[in-house]
């Protein structure tokens, strides 16, 4: 028999199609030499794949013994060189095989070269230099597979801009493109002043897909749709997507369960995420995290100890996030011990070595309870270089409990290691005023001008009637601006006759005691919680999303202004939630 017997070459395909050990494939392949099949494209392609899954030494044998590869198999070899599971080994020889190629002048790179490279490049420069090929092999008229790994490795590197422009360029992008922009949205955010700005573009470009009949949603969209909304606190939108992944019965798995999981804590829902967690039919560890971690953020420590247990009895073993929002959830309410117990076990019972960011949890856990020294003893016991993360949470310790000298070695490791960050020079500002060190004040402000550095603006997210408004600081460009200002000279005034006084050290100014009052009126989330009393029902709760702390002054007017107006203010700041009724808020004042 020979290649020509079609009947015959279909059945030895299928053998090979079937092939699960390495040696019914070098039964097969000897088949494949005998009958002149190995002569064809197509089915080496077939065999230097299935032989790549099982040994790659072997798949290598084969294709080396090939006398005039096409770039077919090159293409194939390559894909599945990248996909095999020692990916830094692999990657390495996917593009030595790739530089073949190119010193090979009978054969050229196409349209299937490029994507899996892509997909391997460890390096943002390495990237680059295959774009720039791309355009030398395949001028301006790539397909739209290109253009979709081109748009995912730009994403990869936090160039979103360039990733939507690639994605612009696609003129029927399919369901697959528009997951990776709408992905690429979710992961490729670089500073917390852009998380709004990102989210936003995902909940337009999301609503620019359903404009299209013939594309619909899948698990892959919703995960990146409900982590938009859980960014922004977008809770219509976040509830719409939840009734869709219902409605059309798409399958509630892991990720998408932990992403409403997430969402729902976000959005400052507890009860709606513990009901999505409560119904999953299983539960990986990402779905704990999510739980716990929600339970953290709105103060429930105690509730994140239980499942954190709980999650034990499952046979589930607790990973570094696990770890990171247990002692998280125990810092906000102050359950030290509890949270050092938890740092504890990480080497105790699990064996494992406590990462960076165990150790960033400890020094928040003791400096926010006030054990400042401690935690700086701790910071400086550990076995590894503390990073800026640990030292800005000393920072932050000291300027809360007073400790300057502290708070002052802790800048001083900040400058070295983030000198272009406002944040480090804002919290030593913060404490030097709140001390009236006025002269201090200025020597910090000259510092930032001379690096050129600018605070970061305080910004309030509110949602009324399923839109999103932002306000900044003093904001005047809402169109409802002044029957904003005129509810907040109301709400002034109604604060003034149930005794609140403002906490003017919270401005960070020298300046005369009622120009401070008038600052700290016009903070954001006043803005947002006057414009939420002017444009929303009367019964409905108004959640806000701030991207700084909420300071101690807005903290006092807000529960007032929650007992004022019978309203349920629920606040999500950087660190946690407020949910404030009836005058008391659920931090306790712990925060």
């Amino acid at each position: 028999m020979n290649s020509s017997n079609p009947i015959f070459n279909h059945i030895t395909l299928i053998y090979l199609s079937n092939c699960q050990t390495l040696s019914s494939l070098k039964q097969v392949h000897a088949q494949m030499v005998t009958t002149g099949l190995t002569h064809h494209t197509y089915p080496l392609s077939k065999l230097l794949y299935l032989s790549s899954t099982l040994a790659l030494p072997h798949s290598l044998t084969i294709f080396n013994q090939i006398p005039n590869p096409t770039i077919f198999l090159y293409n194939t070899l390559i894909s599945s060189v990248i996909s095999s599971t020692n990916r830094k080994c692999e990657t390495h020889l996917a593009f030595s095989l790739y530089e073949i190629v190119l010193w090979d002048k009978k054969i050229r790179p196409n349209s299937h070269t490029y994507p899996s490279l892509f997909k391997a490049c460890g390096s943002h420069l390495h990237g680059l230099a295959l774009h720039a090929h791309v355009l030398k092999f395949l001028g301006l008229a790539y397909d739209d597979f290109v253009q979709t790994s081109l748009l995912n490795f730009y994403a990869k590197y936090g160039n979103l801009g360039v990733a939507r422009y690639l994605f612009d360029q696609i003129r029927n992008p399919d369901l697959a493109t528009w997951n990776s922009m709408l992905s690429a949205y979710g992961s490729g955010v670089t500073s917390e002043e852009e998380d709004t700005s990102v989210s936003m573009e995902a909940l337009c470009l999301f609503t620019e897909m359903q404009k299209n009949p013939l594309v619909k949603p899948n698990e892959v969209t919703l995960v990146a749709l409900v982590s938009a909304c859980a960014n922004l606190g977008a809770l219509c939108q976040g509830i719409w997507a939840h009734v869709y992944v219902l409605k059309y019965n798409i399958k509630l798995n892991y990720y998408v369960g932990t992403a409403l999981i997430d969402m729902y804590s976000k959005c400052g829902c507890l009860d709606l995420a513990y009901q999505v967690f409560d119904g999953l039919p299983e539960r990986d560890i990402l779905c704990y995290n999510a739980m716990i971690g929600g339970f953290g953020i709105h103060g429930y420590g105690h509730k994140a100890l239980k499942l954190f247990e709980k999650m034990k009895f499952q046979s589930l073993v607790p990973d570094d996030v696990t770890f990171v929002v247990t002692m998280c959830a125990c810092s906000h309410v102050g359950l030290v011990d509890e949270g050092c117990k938890v740092f504890e076990s990480i080497n105790e019972i699990y064996g494992k070595e406590p990462k960076l960011e165990h150790y960033g949890c400890l020094i928040d856990l003791l400096g926010r309870a006030g054990r400042v020294q401690e935690a700086e003893e701790n910071l400086k016991g550990m076995p590894m270089k503390p990073n800026a993360i640990l030292w800005r949470s000393l920072l932050g310790a000291a300027r809360v409990h007073g400790d300057l000298q502290v708070g002052e070695i802790a800048l001083q490791h900040l400058l070295e290691l983030e000198p272009e960050t406002s944040g480090n020079y804002v919290l030593l500002s913060n404490m030097y005023a709140s001390i009236n060190r006025w002269e201090d004040v200025k020597r910090v402000r000259k510092l930032m001008k001379d690096h050129g550095i600018n605070k970061m603006p305080g910004s309030s997210l509110v949602e009324v009637n399923g839109a999103m408004h932002q306000f900044l600081i003093g904001d005047k460009t809402h169109p409802w601006s002044k029957r904003i200002y005129s509810k907040l000279e109301e709400v002034g005034k109604r604060l003034q006759q149930y005794g609140h006084k403002p906490r003017t050290k919270e401005v960070l100014f020298d300046i005369d005691e009622e120009e401070k009052e008038d600052a700290l009126t016009y903070h954001s989330e006043r803005l947002a919680i006057a414009f939420a009393l002017v444009a929303s029902d009367s019964t409905a709760p108004i959640r806000i999303i701030k991207n700084l702390l909420v300071c101690s002054d807005c903290h006092e007017s807000t529960k007032l202004i929650s007992m004022i107006y019978g309203r349920d203010i629920i606040v999500r700041d950087r660190i946690r939630f407020h949910h404030v009724k009836n005058g008391t808020c659920s931090c306790r004042d712990y925060w």
